[in-house]
């Protein structure tokens, strides 16, 4: 059959509009289970996609709710809820862990300035909107993957995110006093001497190096944490100056903020497709901002992942420098003996089982089984990607997708067993997938 080359502009235009209205998913997050008067249990699930605006010349993002009803095996019926709705601005958004709450990073224009608020909605209305870009208390917040977050404590009552850390103001040599201040009297004297001290003159033009390719002017990130009752925002202590953290989230009780450190050395530039960069789990302690370093310091780490108990971590490692997606393996932190342990090792052949190894770039925002004994994730295996189960005590992998002509899957969310997962193939765009529970041990 011999395959036809369209020349014609017109009809080139009209095929790249057509398929230029398919939206890609991008984000799901299930709700609270809620029993209805007659018995029956539900969730709500919470849907990201973007899709691109032509004539706006811009991507758009929207969401789109559905509902489950489901029993503790299967799901009995999921569907559309309501029409979709654009999402402006809005960078970050996490619901607590309760449901009750939704904390929301959002960017918009005002007056030409560019400024980032810190909202939190109840079920009702916002609750808050704090002006992080006045307040000064550090830079822009990250909203990339790589090193943004937003997490709620265990116990709701604080935020944390990451940020660029603050720069003092900086002016030239030859910049003059400014002129409402050299007309003031004494009185003004306190004034002007906090003016130099918070000015450095002569370093306008000094070189920050960033962290390349879509990390742009992302040099020095901090943590930051947010108290939800008195909108105090602190960055926090003791993190090392050569490391730069990110994908971080709160220990075990909130004792303390877990995260992953990149070292700056040799270079920053092209992390973001360079992911075999020497890094480290790390765990900087609330009460005392003492930095304990978990991992191993030769390796490279990513997506560390907290189990339902907060007992466990498991995360991605791989060797430093080498092949860029090299495979990984699966580790595991013991929270409470200290021990790491490796639960799906790198993988050089396939295995006579059919298993590839572990070639996925992150784990799932949420990726734990209920009983806290499984972890799920999608990696590509042969020609597509699979949706893996993997026992943390034995290691056995085992593939839930395997012998399905639907394409490659996607796991983008777990909660309670209850899966949301999107598939996608050369001929199908992505779609979300009916719902499902994993099978109990």
């Amino acid at each position: 059959m011999e395959s036809q080359v369209i020349t014609n502009p017109e009809e080139i235009t009209t095929l790249y509009r057509e398929h230029s209205r398919f939206p890609s998913l991008s984000k799901a997050c299930v709700g609270p289970v809620i029993t209805s008067q007659y018995g029956g249990k539900y969730s709500n699930i919470y849907t990201e996609w973007s899709q691109r605006d032509l004539e706006r010349n811009e991507n758009v993002k929207f969401c789109r709710q559905y509902i489950a009803f489901h029993d503790d095996k299967s799901i009995v019926y999921s569907g559309p809820s309501g029409n979709c709705t654009e999402i402006k601005g809005e960078l970050l958004s996490r619901d607590s862990p309760s449901g009750a709450m939704k904390a929301v990073i959002r960017e918009c224009s005002n007056k030409g300035e560019e400024k980032q608020f810190l909202e939190i909605w109840s079920k009702n209305c916002k609750v808050k909107s704090i002006n992080l870009t006045g307040l000064k208390k550090h830079g822009k917040v990250f909203d990339d993957d790589q090193f943004g977050c937003l997490v709620w404590s265990h116990s709701e009552t604080h935020l944390l995110y990451v940020a660029e850390k603050k720069r003092p103001k900086t002016c030239s040599f030859f910049e003059t006093e400014s002129p409402e201040l050299s007309g003031l009297g004494d009185e003004v004297e306190t004034l002007k001497a906090d003016k130099k001290d918070s000015v450095i003159k002569g370093e306008q033009f000094v070189f920050y190096e960033d962290w390349g390719e879509t990390l742009v002017n992302k040099s020095a990130p901090v943590l930051c944490v947010l108290d939800v009752e008195s909108n105090n925002i602190s960055v926090l202590e003791g993190v090392p100056e050569n490391i730069s953290p990110g994908q971080a989230f709160w220990a075990a009780n909130d004792t303390g903020v877990v995260f992953v450190g990149w070292r700056h050395e040799p270079f920053r530039l092209g992390l973001k497709h360079c992911p075999n960069r020497r890094s480290s789990l790390f765990y900087v302690d609330l009460s005392g901002g003492k930095c304990e370093q978990l991992s191993s310091d030769t390796k490279a780490v990513c997506s560390p992942r907290l189990s339902p108990d907060q007992c466990r971590i498991v995360y991605l490692e791989c060797g430093v420098f080498g092949p860029h997606q090299q495979c990984s393996r699966l580790c595991m932190y013991d929270w409470y003996t200290k021990t790491t342990s490796t639960v799906v090792d790198i993988v050089s052949r396939p295995r006579e089982d059919g298993f590839t190894g572990i070639y996925t770039s992150s784990l799932p925002g949420f990726c734990w089984s209920a009983d806290s004994q499984r972890v799920l994730l999608n990696s590509p295996q042969r020609s597509r990607k699979e949706l893996l189960v993997v026992d943390i005590n034995t290691g056995a992998v085992e593939s839930l997708t395997a012998g399905s002509s639907m394409g490659s899957w996607t796991l983008l969310t777990i909660d309670r067993d209850l899966m949301v997962v999107s598939c996608s193939s050369p001929n199908c765009p992505p779609s979300l997938v009916r719902n499902g529970h994993i099978t109990p041990l």
